[in-house]
């Protein structure tokens, strides 16, 4: 049941990122044991909380050195460790890598920070918008006016729980090969800088400008844009390409002498109040009947209670309903070994002593 199935994975409990990945890596089969603290809440309710599913509960009080001993014993059995504390907390806990560097060997453990775990910021608090604000991220985003906030898909889930789910996978590899664990370093900023390359790359070419829209991509082409329509609703242009701008123009009737590559033309800016013309003339759904075949590069931008509904993901099973919930399905797909979300029941804690037991009993 997906790739990961037989890897045996120890998630310490936390907000953001590290849920995340612990449901990244349960997605694709990986048994994942999540040790919370009793009554311990969740950002969401339990039932409803998606980024939880896939795999046990385990109650500890690690602060009770008889219950530390049942963590120490399920990490001693466990391929893997995710966990997002502070730097040095592990460690204070008795529960860091070293404590672990004779019993398990193999053990991969990943760490998950907003600022790593070295460094001058490593010991103070902060969120996804701060981590952005270091890496060039967030001053690219948004309005003219001042930068936008990215919901924390940026740092949180594509700099965080990504990298760290990567950084596991590749460390559970290369233990099968060299028979050594390792410490991953997962930082928040270090991924979302990471993600910043092809724009590095450009500014380095001299051809991203640091003002915001004002670029190909951050809102200053008229060709990669969102339009509101009649409705109110919106409608999203990517059309970077030529041919692609001359099918769109085509099919609105507006002229191909419009199509432009230097941004700061005039032309862009009278394309830019063409489209926003055209667009606001007709309900969203007319728009997406003319144009969805064509390859005019557009698409309605659609809310959380449409996107289960549009045809392209009812097709390809991109939500499914799991536990009477509706929600994104395991991603991406696998040919032969295929992810399935694996019933356990997120809101009735396990314990230790009968994972340990069935762990051997498996192994």
């Amino acid at each position: 049941m997906g790739p990961l199935a037989g890897l045996r994975i120890v998630e310490m409990a936390g907000l953001g990122p590290g849920p995340f990945c612990g449901m990244l890596l349960s997605d694709m089969g990986a048994d994942v044991i999540r040790i919370d603290r009793p009554g311990n809440q969740s950002l969401v309710g339990v039932s409803y909380d998606i980024m939880h599913r896939g795999r046990r509960l385990v109650e500890l009080n690690l602060k009770d050195g008889a219950e530390r001993d049942q963590a120490r014993a399920l990490i001693n059995k466990a391929d893997g460790l995710i966990e997002g504390f502070r730097p040095g907390v592990m460690e204070r806990l008795g529960l860091g890598p070293e404590t672990f560097e004779a019993s398990n060997p193999k053990l991969v453990f990943g760490r998950m920070t907003g600022w790593g775990q070295t460094g001058p910021l490593a010991q103070t608090a902060g969120h996804d918008i701060n981590y952005l604000s270091i890496t060039g991220a967030l001053a690219t985003i948004g309005p003219r006016e001042k930068p936008a906030i990215p919901l924390n898909l940026v740092g949180d889930f594509g700099g965080g729980a990504l990298y760290l789910a990567f950084g596991m996978v590749c460390g559970l590899l290369e233990a099968k090969s060299s028979g050594r664990g390792q410490v991953i370093d997962a930082a928040i900023s270090d991924g979302a800088a990471h993600l910043m390359a092809m724009m590095y790359s450009m500014h380095n070419e001299g051809r991203w400008n640091t003002a915001r829209e004002s670029n190909l991509l951050d809102g200053g082409a008229a060709f990669y844009e969102t339009y509101p329509c009649a409705d109110g609703k919106f409608i999203s242009v990517g059309a970077i390409e030529p041919r692609f701008q001359k099918v769109l123009l085509d099919a609105l009737g507006i002229s191909t002498a419009l199509i432009v590559h230097d941004l700061q033309a005039p032309e862009n800016k009278k394309l830019r109040e063409e489209l926003a013309r055209v667009f606001a003339s007709q309900p969203r759904a007319y728009w997406v009947e003319l144009l969805e075949a064509l390859d005019g590069c557009t698409a309605p931008v659609l809310d959380m209670a449409e996107a289960p509904e549009h045809p392209h993901n009812k097709a390809r099973d991109t939500f499914v309903t799991h536990q009477g919930v509706r929600q994104p399905a395991p991603a991406p797909r696998f040919s032969r070994t295929v992810p399935e979300l694996q019933n356990w029941s997120q809101t009735e804690p396990v314990r230790a002593d009968t994972v340990l037991d069935q762990w051997k009993r498996r192994h």
